[in-house]
Formats: C-alpha cells, sequence, structure tokens
C-alpha cells in the first residue's frame, strides 16, 4: 500500500534545501545541499541523497553520504561548505557532481557510477589552456551551478547577482564538452542583473542565484530564484544558451502572489531564498522548493507541489499545502503532525525569516524540533501566542464529529477551528499549562468535502502544537 506523501516530503529531522530532482530508472532522486539543525550558517553538512519510488512518491530511502565536503582537494580541514549542487548523467553514462565551495568562486566536479554512490572528486571545470573558470581575468564568480546534458554537450548555469551589484551580469551558461571539465563554448549571459534589467521581460523578477535547467518538449525552462528571494520564477527559450523571456512565478515559499485564498499580498509562511527546480514523474510535473524552519535561514526543508502547464506552455504558480506530492487530498481522519503545516503566521505580519541570519525572537511560531542535529526528533511548532495560526491543506473530510491536539508549555487559553485563514471558529479546544505533551479534544464539526484546517491560539502565555487528530 503506497504512503501518504507530506510537505516537507523528507522525516522532519532532515534538512535537505536547494532540491534537484530527478528520475534515473523507476527511482526520483532528490540531490541539495545539507543544513545543520541550529547550525550557525547555510550547507554545513556533508552531501547526502534521499530517493522514492516513482509510483510511491510518500515512501523515500534515504541513501547516505554521497560526497563529503573534505572530499575537495581545497578543502581538507573542511573549513568550507558545500554549497547547491547539481548532478547530469554524462555521455559516459556516469554521474556527475558539480558544486561551488562557499568561499572560493571555481565549479569543482566529482563523479560516480550510480546516482547515488560515492562520489569521487573529479576535477575543476576549466578553459584548454587549464584555467579554471572563475579564475580567468574578466570572469565573474562561479555560483549555484546547474547543468544539463544533451549529446556530447553539457550546459553549466551558473551565477549570484545581488540587487544593486553592478559588477554581476546576470546568470550565464558554458559549454562543456564530454569530458565533463573542458570549456568548449566560453561564458555567454543569459538574462540581466538587476541592474542592467530596465526594459527587459525579467524587470522586477530579475536573477538572484539558483539557476536550474530542465526542458519540456522542444522548450528550455530556466528556473531560478529572483531578487525577492522567496520567489522561484521561470524564463523559455528554444534555445540553451539565448533568447529566455521571462513567463512568471513558478512558487512562492510564503504563498506570495497566491490570491485563490487570501490577498496575492499576504505572505503565509515565513519566507526567505528559495532554490528548486521541476521534474516530470509518470507524467505529472512538480516543482522542488523549500522552507525556513526555527526562525532563521539556516535550518531548511525540502516540499514539493504539482504543477499545471497551460496550452502555451506557461506555468501555473503553485501553491504551498500540506499534502504536496500526495497527489490528492490527506484522508480526513486520523492524527497528523504539525510540522506539515503549510500555512504560519500570527499578527506581526512578516515575509522574510530573520535578516542576517539571526533567529526570529519568541513572537512568532516556527516550526523547529527537540534535540540536535541528526536527532530523529519528530517536529513541532513552538512560539503559538496570541493570535498565531498554524494552516494544514487540503484534507478529504467526512462526518468529522471531533477534533483532538497534543499541546505542552506555559499557556492558558484555547484553539480555535477553522476551515479558512480568516474564517468563522467552528469551535474551541481548551488547554491550560504542562510540562508535558497532553492531549486535548472537543466536539466540533468539519463539513464534508475537501477542506483545510486553521488552528488558531487564543490566551495567555505560548503554547507548543505537537499534532492534531481529526475523528
Amino acid at each position: 500500500m503506497k504512503k501518504q506523501a507530506f510537505n516537507p516530503y523528507l522525516p522532519s529531522w532532515e534538512y535537505i534545501p536547494d532540491g534537484e530532482p530527478y528520475v534515473f530508472g523507476e527511482r526520483l532522486y532528490v540531490f541539495g545541499s545539507h543544513d545543520r539543525f541550529r547550525g550557525n550558517a547555510y550547507c554545513l553538512n556533508d552531501y547526502v541523497c534521499w530517493s522514492a519510488k516513482t509510483d510511491d512518491l510518500g515512501d523515500w530511502r534515504y541513501e547516505g553520504v554521497i560526497y563529503s565536503k573534505t572530499s575537495d582537494p581545497m578543502n581538507k580541514d573542511g573549513s568550507m561548505c558545500l554549497y547547491a549542487p547539481d548532478v547530469t548523467r554524462g555521455p559516459d553514462g556516469r554521474y556527475y557532481l558539480y558544486y561551488v565551495l562557499d568561499k572560493v568562486s571555481v565549479v569543482s566536479v566529482a563523479v560516480c557510477e550510480e546516482p547515488a554512490g560515492r562520489y569521487e572528486f573529479y576535477g575543476y571545470v576549466s578553459y584548454k589552456d587549464g584555467t579554471r573558470l572563475g579564475e580567468r581575468k574578466g570572469d565573474e564568480p562561479q555560483f549555484d551551478p546547474g547543468v544539463f546534458t544533451e549529446g556530447y554537450k553539457t550546459y553549466l548555469y551558473t551565477g549570484f547577482c545581488p540587487k544593486g551589484d553592478t559588477k554581476r551580469s546576470g546568470p550565464m551558461v558554458t559549454i562543456l564538452g564530454a569530458d565533463m571539465l573542458t570549456i568548449i563554448e566560453e561564458p555567454i549571459f543569459i538574462a540581466p542583473s538587476e541592474p542592467y534589467s530596465r526594459g527587459s521581460s525579467f524587470e522586477g523578477h530579475e536573477f538572484f542565484e539558483a539557476p536550474s535547467i530542465r526542458k519540456k518538449g522542444d522548450t528550455y525552462y530556466f528556473i531560478y530564484s529572483s531578487i525577492a528571494m522567496h520567489e522561484l520564477c521561470y524564463a523559455t527559450s528554444k534555445s540553451p544558451t539565448k533568447d529566455f523571456i521571462y513567463r512568471g512565478v513558478v512558487s512562492s515559499n510564503c504563498d506570495m502572489h497566491i490570491n485563490t485564498y487570501k490577498p496575492a499580498v499576504k505572505p503565509m509562511f515565513y519566507g526567505s531564498n528559495n532554490h528548486g527546480s521541476i521534474i516530470e514523474v509518470d507524467g505529472q510535473w512538480y516543482i522542488f522548493y523549500h522552507r525556513h524552519t526555527d526562525g532563521t535561514n539556516f535550518s531548511r526543508q525540502g516540499c514539493a507541489e504539482p504543477l499545471v502547464f497551460l496550452e502555451d506552455g506557461s506555468i501555473m504558480q503553485s501553491e504551498m499545502t500540506s499534502c504536496g506530492l500526495n497527489g490528492k487530498p490527506l484522508v480526513g481522519n486520523g492524527e497528523y503532525p504539525a510540522y506539515i503545516a503549510c500555512n504560519l503566521f500570527c499578527r506581526y505580519e512578516e515575509i522574510y525569516t530573520a535578516p542576517g541570519g539571526m533567529w526570529m525572537d519568541s513572537r512568532y511560531p516556527k516550526i523547529t524540533q527537540d534535540g540536535k542535529d541528526g536527532d530523529m526528533e519528530e517536529g513541532y511548532i513552538l512560539n503559538m501566542r496570541d493570535s498565531a495560526t498554524a494552516g494544514f491543506k487540503y484534507f478529504s473530510c467526512k462526518n468529522i464529529r471531533r477534533i483532538g491536539i497534543k499541546v505542552r508549555g506555559y499557556c492558558k487559553g484555547e484553539f480555535h477551528i477553522k476551515t479558512s485563514w480568516n474564517g468563522e471558529s467552528l469551535g474551541s479546544i481548551p488547554v491550560v499549562s504542562s510540562n508535558i505533551w497532553k492531549e486535548y479534544t472537543s466536539d466540533i464539526v468539519i463539513p464534508d468535502g475537501v477542506q483545510a484546517i486553521y488552528i488558531t491560539y487564543q490566551g495567555e502565555g505560548s503554547a507548543a502544537l505537537k499534532s492534531f487528530s481529526l475523528h
């Protein structure tokens, strides 16, 4: 029997942002960087890989460490982090991992005989004279490699262009030969950075980072994170190296722009930088992205949503949900963990997590966990203070007459149950202070049909929400 899929799609104690999904054989693999819970910087851990059968996207398998940060000759002491990688299958049938360390501007490459095996360092992307890309006079620094192999050519997309930085021209593509290292066609800029975008189709959604490339039919889709940071945008072309036109937003990790269930300008989660890509699995396309947890930028988790392509090749922006890869609403019965909340907010409206790597203070609800990094502790929502709301979408509801919640913390108040973020309360569940997880229930009727579940705290103190149950 297939397992239900949730967001995040990996266990709540795993922090894999910058996800690049690929189907190899009958499995879907996700390659990404590896954050550390309660880490002090991005991408502190070694690269690991997870995979799932293409016909059961709720059952993920840990493939183990595929590449350690000390494997690179420039990083023997491990003082540099492994930033967002990408993987492609070369013309020789082997798998190639491209990455950039956090304090250099060259592209490193590792190789493996299988997609999720142990990769070995292979070399650096270089010009024919041996000069490494990013070190020749006039080169722009390399960052966030995205790769796409077609025939004997591999297209390497790189770039990092902060708003207002006139020294960065935009994302670039460099063509590599069959050895997967040697440049056969030098870097070409495929879109303008923000200072140079006036009058272009990219104006207002200029490239920031996270280039990724996919092909659907005869069209190349260039996925990237814009200067807004929370959004993944896309541009299309019939060529992998030129004529890209901005088309729209694919995903926002605070659900900005979505206006189907709330105002388009209202953030529904605490977002910040975003990175991911699209993939087709058994005829259905998905967008993989990441969300921010623990009130910081440094503990990011992978999420995914189905995508809808229109006849003209454009993509409808996906809505953040709790069901993600499930392909349908979750079963409206039984207990669900609170960490699958796809909406999380309170009376203090913010779009972004705290700047500069600082942690958001206790006024804001956040998804977190007990223990330390690597502990298999199930996540929960902390700082449920007066007005804090967690939203879960969507459930197939029938004959739900009773709601339960598991709560701990110094609090005295009640949790109200709603089916929309600003809707009327269908009933409340009183809670009191407890140092251990305690279950509370109330008779509350949820209308039959596909429904969202919103849980809002009103009262004194601060509660932590572990789970909720529908009966």
